[in-house]
């Protein structure tokens, strides 16, 4: 059953986007590959609880649980442009996967891909988006930006300039952004807030860097949160739990 969220304060964002990585929708083993059931209705609950908040929603999601670009040119010995449409094409298998969850939560929900794609998806129209999402549907940005080279994290921050988001959220496997690995490095400092022009120097790799320097021009926080905390999304929409917030100045 959904939790209700509508006694506790209203936040301050009305509309967000939330960046999934695809193998973030392969479950908790780092080594899994495909898509989890379990991690599919988890972001079905946490969006749902969002929602409840009265926020507009729209998702862009990644495809390396399936096929990542990059890696395939690298060592399948595949061109990269053609690399990267296979990894597009691998984004909108999760995109589907994740709208049934979504609508078998009770929510409607539309995919939109970067390219045609009609039998199963619409073509992404911005001003189509912009309806869908105020007549309380979540959108699905499929298939990156349409073209090689670029990454989802990039996707997600051009999506959220372009719907006119208050925040961009990428959900990882940790809880925000450290000094070092947390896993490897017991003594790693926790950052709470970050600048963006903190992350683009100190090249920390929380998103890749035309995401932030796209985000930082649009002046969009954009926050880094673990995709296993129980109501992260939610928690974080109110400030609330642990995670990262990059914007203009610490």
């Amino acid at each position: 059953m959904v939790i209700p969220f509508s006694s506790l304060p209203k936040p301050s964002y009305s509309c967000v986007l939330l960046k999934i990585s695809g193998q973030a929708l392969a479950g908790i083993d780092t080594n899994s590959q495909g898509i989890s059931q379990e991690m599919l209705e988890k972001m079905a609950f946490e969006i749902h609880q969002v929602r409840e908040l009265g926020i507009q929603v729209c998702i862009v999601v990644g495809g390396g649980n399936i096929y990542r670009g990059i890696t395939g040119a690298q060592t399948h010995g595949i061109d990269r442009a053609t690399s990267d449409y296979m990894g597009m094409m691998a984004t909108i298998i999760n995109a589907l996967a994740l709208q049934n969850a979504i609508e078998q939560a009770g929510m409607p929900c539309r995919v939109m891909c970067a390219f045609p794609i009609e039998a199963i998806g619409e073509t992404y129209i911005r001003r189509r988006a912009i309806n869908h999402m105020e007549k309380g549907r979540v959108v699905i940005f499929a298939g990156g930006t349409g073209n090689p080279f670029f990454t989802t994290d990039t996707a997600a921050a051009l999506r959220a300039s372009e719907m006119g988001c208050n925040l961009l959220l990428k959900a990882t496997k940790v809880d925000g952004v450290y000094s070092a690995d947390p896993l490897k490095d017991k003594q790693a400092e926790f950052h709470h807030t970050l600048s963006y022009d903190d992350v683009l120097t100190r090249n920390l790799g929380v998103m890749d860097a035309t995401a932030i320097a796209l985000a930082r021009e649009n002046s969009i926080p954009v926050a880094i949160f673990s995709i296993y905390e129980k109501g992260g999304f939610a928690k974080v929409v109110q400030g609330k739990g642990n995670f990262t917030l990059i914007t203009e100045k610490e």
